[in-house]
């Protein structure tokens, strides 16, 4: 449920709450940023960033560019910064989380190294698969391959049972697509059919630079791309996995065997590392009916090359220049339009931060993040709390009995700003110099550990599910809490002074807070208790209303034609779009209890209302490059950018006053179809 974030190129600064304002002669975003050719009642997104879209292009190494690749880039040049200055200590202490992160920097910047060892790497987990006989060796190596970072066959995860919450349990979904999406393999457009016949392609590229011979390798793509087919044909389509009810299916493990009895399930979680299983819950029973089938009607030696190809494309990016080389090409370049790579200083800063970001993010926040933003992040978001209380008390579609298990939800949603208030014990990870593949294999591996680990324990709900330098947000239905990282802070273009309030409520306020606020009372969330149970608190009247209320919200985003014959799909991005028009909302009623807006000050020409929106549409500033937004109309749940702005915003009266928006104009909608949720 996080907010989708894209990354991007520009300068910018941190925020620093704690220097007095000055007067700075710095251009205003909001002012520099907009198309002023374009009319705003016809096309608020444009009109608001068109302006740096065209004086910032997409770079070739890049799949998108705007606001969150400019803040990405900002807080990776500060990590770069913590990565060198780890790596370049002589004799550090070993297992310091300086020693590491220094080590792991330097290893994946040791090109030499890297070519020298090829696919040596793998090797042990090549001997593994080799060393399958039988259907009960291979279903135990299937789950001993996701104890290393792979997903073979199937996802499994150790999660919050959704109907007791205080129990972390085994979790089974669908998985094991290389192309991540089910509809990659179906949809008949001349774009996706292209995609399939180079994925072909890719996959025995892969192969031969692996050593197999081209007449194999041939044929192993052929294999491998019929089977991911029949995965992907038993899968359920995106949107499908949004209920969160028909995607609850407990057994206990003797009952899952009644269902697929040619997998050994009490053996296979002995692979996944499972002490005492005693249920399972099942997102898609169907899936492993067909897969119990699969492990039968395809031999030995296909699940072999099948294995062999999962392995190699989960680490592919860690290999040898030619192998690295060919996985680019498809997955940024065929896939996602991006003509050539990053630099490889920011692809091994990136790795570092995903692989160490636990420890890097101790360093980031005593050196990096400006003093008082925790304080600032939660003043805010309690500002959004309270006028969301306001809004749920005033409702006319919701019955007092609703309304008040609506109202004492809010009020236990925990919110998690800033930084935790302790970290992840990262000791027994063993970092070397000269082994970059092996690095990342034991970071792998100590995150499923400690995934792992939580079995049979009481969920600690302290946890934090993201790091303090990770530019996102989310709401966690099972906690009933949004966590908002201390960078969310970075408002670019306003250096060394404070955003006035419309940009704060804007930007941080609307679609960060009040979003992610939002996402608790969404199509999913909303079925969820102030505890995280699955557990329905309306009354049968309100909740019908309700569905009627998010049925128009679909409908809504199904006529947004993204690309030539390419639509939103409104079902798998309904969560999204209520929480986007849930938090532009709850922004602006928090803004207008501000002096800025009550005293109705003018900043750089622009009245409050007009910076407010400006604001909003700041926060979703992304230029999106053709491929990509395909690849995101298919595989994501968040709506394009585009969308994010325009749509929310056709729905709120105050949005057409300000911008004079009548009927005739393109974000025109009657006022009969303005849709009002929360």
């Amino acid at each position: 449920m996080n907010k989708y974030k894209f990354t991007l190129t520009i300068l910018l600064a941190f925020l620093v709450f704690s220097c007095a304002k000055k007067e700075i002669n710095q251009p205003d975003p909001l002012v520099t940023n907009r198309d002023t050719t374009i009319n705003p009642a016809d096309d608020f997104f444009m009109y608001a960033n068109g302006g740096w879209f065209k004086k910032n292009p997409i770079p070739n190494s890049e799949n998108s560019n705007g606001i969150f690749r400019t803040i990405n880039d900002t807080v990776n040049a500060q990590i770069k910064q913590i990565c060198e200055k780890s790596a370049e200590v002589s004799n550090p202490v070993l297992g310091s989380n300086e020693q590491k992160i220094g080590d792991f920097y330097a290893s994946g910047m040791d090109t030499l190294a890297i070519e020298k060892k090829g696919i040596a790497p793998l090797k042990p987990y090549f001997d593994k698969i080799n060393s399958v006989t039988d259907t009960k060796t291979l279903v135990n190596t299937i789950g001993y391959l996701h104890t290393i970072g792979c997903a073979p066959a199937f996802s499994f995860y150790i999660g919050q049972d959704d109907k007791n919450s205080e129990k972390n349990a085994l979790m089974l979904s669908q998985g094991g697509l290389g192309l991540g999406s089910r509809d990659y393999y179906f949809n008949t457009d001349k774009e996706t059919e292209n995609i399939r016949k180079e994925y072909v392609k890719h996959i025995q590229a892969i192969f031969e630079l692996t050593g197999t011979d081209k007449s194999t390798a041939q044929k192993d793509a052929s294999l491998v791309m019929k089977l991911e087919t029949e995965l992907a044909k038993n899968s359920r389509k995106l949107e499908a996995l949004r209920d969160p009810q028909k995607n609850y299916n407990k057994f206990s493990i003797a009952q899952f065997k009644t269902q697929t009895p040619d997998i050994d399930w009490n053996s296979v979680m002995t692979s996944l590392l499972v002490k005492n299983p005693d249920s399972v819950i099942v997102g898609q029973p169907e899936f492993y009916v067909a897969l119990n089938k699969m492990i039968k009607s395809y031999s030995v030696e296909d699940w072999k090359v099948y294995l062999k190809w999962d392995l190699i494309n989960t680490y592919a990016s860690y290999m040898n220049n030619a192998i690295e080389k060919q996985n680019f090409y498809f997955f940024g370049t065929v896939m996602g339009g991006v003509k050539e790579q990053k630099p490889r200083w920011k692809r091994i800063v990136e790795q570092t931060n995903g692989s160490l970001g636990e420890l890097i993010g101790q360093v980031y926040v005593k050196e990096y993040l400006p003093k008082g933003s925790k304080e600032k992040l939660l003043e805010i978001g309690n500002n959004i709390r309270d006028v969301y209380a306001e809004h749920i008390k005033k409702l006319d579609w919701m019955s007092d009995a609703t309304k008040k298990k609506a109202l004492h939800k809010l009020s236990k949603i925990v919110m998690k700003v800033g930084y935790p208030d302790k970290w992840k014990d990262m000791s027994a990870v063993s970092i070397k110099r000269n082994a970059y593949c092996e690095n990342v294999i034991a970071t792998n591996k100590w995150a499923y550990n400690d995934m792992i680990n939580k079995f049979g324990k009481p969920v600690d709900r302290t946890e934090w599910g993201m790091y303090p330098q990770t530019y996102n947000a989310y709401y966690s239905p099972s906690n009933n809490e949004i966590c908002v990282p201390g960078c969310n802070i970075i408002v670019p273009g306003f250096e060394g002074r404070m955003p006035d309030d419309a940009v704060l409520y804007g930007i941080i306020g609307g679609s960060t807070f009040g979003h992610e606020i939002t996402h608790g009372f969404d199509d999913q969330g909303s079925q969820y208790d102030e505890k995280g149970n699955l557990n329905n608190w309306w009354t049968e009247e309100d909740l019908k209303k309700f569905k009627e209320k998010t049925k128009l919200i679909v409908e809504q985003f199904n006529e947004y034609e993204a690309l030539p014959g390419k639509f939103v799909n409104g079902d798998a991005t309904q969560g999204e779009n209520i929480a986007d028009l849930g938090g532009v909302v709850m922004g602006y009623e928090a803004f207008k209890k501000t002096k800025q807006y009550k005293e109705n000050e003018k900043i750089a020409g622009l009245t409050p209302d007009q910076r407010f929106f400006l604001a909003y549409g700041y926060a979703w500033m992304v230029n999106i490059k053709t491929e990509s937004l395909a690849q995101q109309l298919l595989v994501d749940v968040h709506s394009p950018a585009k969308y994010r702005i325009n749509g929310p915003l056709a729905n709120i009266p105050e949005f057409y006053k300000t911008f004079n928006v009548k009927q005739g104009n393109k974000m025109y909608r009657a006022k009969e179809k303005q849709i009002t949720i929360w």
